[in-house]
């Protein structure tokens, strides 16, 4: 029945026999033996079965043997078991692991103390140090193992790894026996050994644990004292640096409210510019419909035609002006947030100081935290605080003085400006009265003259009158000649004579017709005459219509318009 107490390791061993070269196992399900090779390791470094904690005086040396095998005492969480050699070609008396011959040059002599009596139950001095087993050149054991049987004497010397590698012999199954006499008595000593030193160990722990105590709590008062006193200094630095903060908020914000007037100040300016620019436009649109010879480019288009570019040139400049602003309330209001953002971190870093300053070891609100003792990334150095604040600071003023010097140039460009639309409005009112007056008096001119044309057309209609009467007067007188001469065409023969009244009546005749000639030549010129006094009263009567034309439009309209012309205080934007 002790076969089926074994752990599942020992049954697995006791399947398992080396013969010869090779390791012998038996299958579990058939129960056939079978061989199975091992390759043999080397051992990285031999050494001496045993310990030398006993007598620290002892140095053991390494052999010098180039055909012996030492195996190192070792555990089996140290090392592996294929760095255990395995032996080929080997009967079963050699399988276990060969020492060197003892050599005087492995152990030195010891010197001679006085003998003390040793108790039974702990090793002497053949048990501390035991000789070593020797091995032959071909790795085979000088001493043969017992004989197998129910009650096995083969050496029982004890390994981490005895029975697992062939160090030992078989023990026999029904056997209890584990570790020697010599192994039980190391086992006593060492006990007794260790209660010793962790007698002396804790008396020397409870002298420390006193002295550790006392300069721990000399120590924790006195770091105690000192961290109050940098956090008190600490908080004083953070309060000053954000009353600094406090002022330099206080001031941007009243320059962004000044700022924002000035913005508000030149919006309405660029509202009251639309005025003029109304103006001066609907003047050039109604001075587009003068007729005729009126539309010319004369000194009051030209006027204003500049006074347009003028202000269309104050639009850009008030609308870049704008988008300064603009831009500078956004510096401002940025940096502003920067600095509240940084004085809100500096009240509340200065609330939690405070705090931290007036804690004692009475507080109730003290709690382990171990969470909280480390460095935290991205914490910043006492240099790199103070320069932080420093340079927003030194921004904040920068940009305070950037929009304070933009105001100034705001106003003196609107000074400038207004002066400069309201000389050009006076020169185009100027050109345009100028206008107006010549007009005027070109119309009153052409009127007079449409006056005297139609007097001249009258009388040369009476002319005309006359000179047809006249024509048609010696109509009488030319046929009394002509029937005189017809009559006198009637005489016969010789009594046909070219007397003086046959030449007085056709001379009579001819000087008649050569005046009706003359009469109906100047009846034609006056007729002609007249045709030109027509065609001029009626350039006059077109002309005067083109003249009270441009009149109502300069003077009745542009003039009316231009009456409502901002002032240099409107165009100022106040």
């Amino acid at each position: 029945m002790a076969e089926y107490i074994k752990s599942p390791e020992k049954q697995i061993q006791s399947k398992v026999s080396i013969y010869g070269g090779c390791m012998e196992e038996l299958d579990p399900c058939t129960g056939e033996a079978k061989q199975v090779l091992r390759e043999k390791p080397m051992l990285s470094e031999p050494a001496i079965i045993g310990t030398s904690c006993y007598n620290p005086q002892i140095q053991l040396q390494k052999f010098d043997a180039p055909e012996m095998q030492v195996l190192d005492r070792m555990s089996p969480h140290k090392q592996p078991l294929d760095f255990i050699p395995q032996p080929e070609n080997k009967p079963v008396e050699a399988q276990a692991l060969c020492l060197p011959p003892p050599s005087d040059s492995t152990v030195p002599p010891r010197q001679e103390q006085p003998q003390k009596a040793v108790p039974s139950y702990l090793p002497d001095e053949q048990n501390k140090f035991p000789p070593p087993e020797v091995t032959t050149t071909e790795h085979q054991e000088s001493e043969e193992m017992g004989a197998i049987g129910p009650w096995a004497t083969g050496r029982v010397d004890w390994g981490p790894l005895a029975g697992l590698t062939g160090t030992r012999p078989v023990v026999d199954q029904y056997s209890v026996t584990r570790y020697s006499e010599r192994e039980w008595r190391k086992h006593n000593a060492d006990v007794l050994q260790g209660a010793d030193k962790e007698t002396h160990h804790a008396k020397v722990v409870d002298f420390n644990g006193r002295q550790c105590t006392n300069f721990t709590a000399a120590d924790i008062d006195k770091r105690q004292n000192d961290n109050t006193k940098r956090l008190s200094q600490r908080a004083h630095d953070v309060h000053q640096r954000k009353v600094e903060l406090e002022h330099a908020i206080r001031a941007m914000n009243d320059e962004i409210n000044t700022l924002e007037l000035e913005r508000q100040r030149l919006k309405t300016a660029m509202g009251v510019l639309r005025m003029p620019e109304s103006i001066a436009g609907e003047c050039l649109t109604r001075r587009t419909a003068r007729l005729e010879r009126d539309l010319v480019r004369d000194k009051a288009e030209e006027e204003l035609i500049k006074e347009t570019a003028l202000i269309a040139e104050v639009g850009d400049l008030m609308n870049c002006q704008l988008k300064q602003i603009e831009e500078q309330l956004w510096h401002n209001k940025a940096i502003k947030q920067r600095l509240e953002m940084d004085w809100s971190d500096k009240k509340e870093a200065y609330e939690i100081e405070a705090i931290n300053a007036g804690l004692h070891n009475s507080s109730k609100t003290l709690l382990f935290k171990p969470g909280a003792t480390r460095f935290p990334d991205g914490q910043s150095t006492p240099e790199g605080w103070d320069h932080y604040t420093k340079e927003n600071l030194s921004l904040l003023e920068v940009e305070r003085k950037r929009s304070v010097d933009l105001r100034h140039s705001l106003n003196k460009c609107m000074s400038d400006v207004a002066r400069d639309l309201r000389t050009q409005a006076d020169r185009v009112d100027t050109a345009l009265a100028m206008r107006i007056a010549e007009t005027d008096e070109v119309r009153q001119r052409m009127e007079n003259e449409l006056l005297k044309t139609l007097q001249r057309i009258a009388d040369t209609e009476i002319l005309i009158a006359n000179l047809k009467q006249a024509i048609r007067n010696p109509d009488a007188a030319i046929k009394k000649a002509q029937t005189r001469l017809e009559n006198r065409l009637l005489r016969p023969r010789q009594e046909s004579c070219r007397d003086d009244s046959q030449y007085g009546l056709v001379d009579e005749v001819k000087s008649i017709n050569e005046s009706v000639s003359a009469l109906k030549a100047q009846l034609k010129q006056a007729e002609e005459s007249l045709c030109g006094l027509l065609k001029v009263r009626g350039d006059l009567e077109r002309e005067i219509i083109v003249k009270r034309k441009t009149l109502q439009i300069d003077r009745d309209r542009c003039q009316e318009i231009r009456s409502h012309y901002p002032s240099t205080v409107a165009l100022t934007g106040y």
